[in-house]
């Protein structure tokens, strides 16, 4: 299970519970800088690139093609991974997207935008805006529960959001994932009130925002998901 933007793998601390109560066997890795014993200048320069490296090795370190799922920048890191090593299938949950897929939404463009307002922010670790977060990712979580989350949040590779939300300057394409090196199943899921990654040709779940590994309903998405794995025999 991979993370997104910002988190670790404290993020399926609760999301995880249905799917080892089937008989999996799940493992949430910290993104490299991600790690509560890493500093907040840990994550600085570190690329997408070597996100999906990272679980790439693990992904075949593992004895038999594991399930690879991937929340919001997570998503994305599960998808270059996949490309890069064999997995039995790909869940994704609200999943930024990959390079050459152009933003949906206002919020999206804001979001690309609005790093700017840093400086030099893709040379920078992005400590983390609790605002922010509170109104687009934690929007459906009560006051508490978001607080609860916010305050676990930590920096985040000013380089891999720039690869991520600013794809179309980057002459390097890093994000660009040939889907044809992916030879597995893959599942993908939104809110239908998500701003951040807006659905679009995935499960869309109703009343749900872009924190769906933790948000009221979170147990029907992974429901969904148990469903989905047994129907490919995984």
């Amino acid at each position: 299970m991979v993370h997104g933007a910002f988190c670790g793998g404290w993020a399926f601390d609760a999301f995880r519970q249905p799917f080892e109560a089937a008989g999996y066997c799940c493992i949430a890795p910290n993104l490299r800088g991600h790690g509560a014993q890493s500093r907040g200048s840990d994550v600085a320069g570190a690329s997408m690139s070597d996100y999906a490296a990272d679980i790439a090795a693990l992904i075949q370190a593992e004895p038999t093609p594991p399930i690879l799922i991937g929340h919001s920048l997570g998503g994305l890191v599960a998808q270059m991974a996949a490309a890069k090593a064999r997995v039995a299938a790909l869940v994704l949950l609200a999943p930024s997207a990959p390079w050459g897929v152009a933003g949906a939404s206002l919020e999206e463009a804001a979001s690309a935008l609005g790093l700017y307002a840093l400086g030099p922010f893709w040379a920078q670790a992005v400590q983390p805006d609790h605002a922010v977060a509170r109104l687009y990712s934690l929007d459906k979580m009560d006051y508490g529960e978001r607080d609860a989350i916010t305050c676990r949040m930590t920096a985040e590779s000013g380089r891999a959001l720039f690869e991520t939300l600013n794809w179309w300057l980057d002459p390097f394409l890093t994000t660009q994932v040939d889907a044809t090196r992916i030879r597995a199943p893959a599942f993908a899921a939104a809110g239908a009130h998500d701003l951040i990654h807006p659905p679009a040709h995935v499960q869309v779940f109703e009343g749900m925002s872009h924190w769906l590994i933790g948000e009221a309903g979170w147990e029907a998405v992974a429901q969904s998901c148990l469903d989905w794995l047994t129907v490919q025999g995984v």
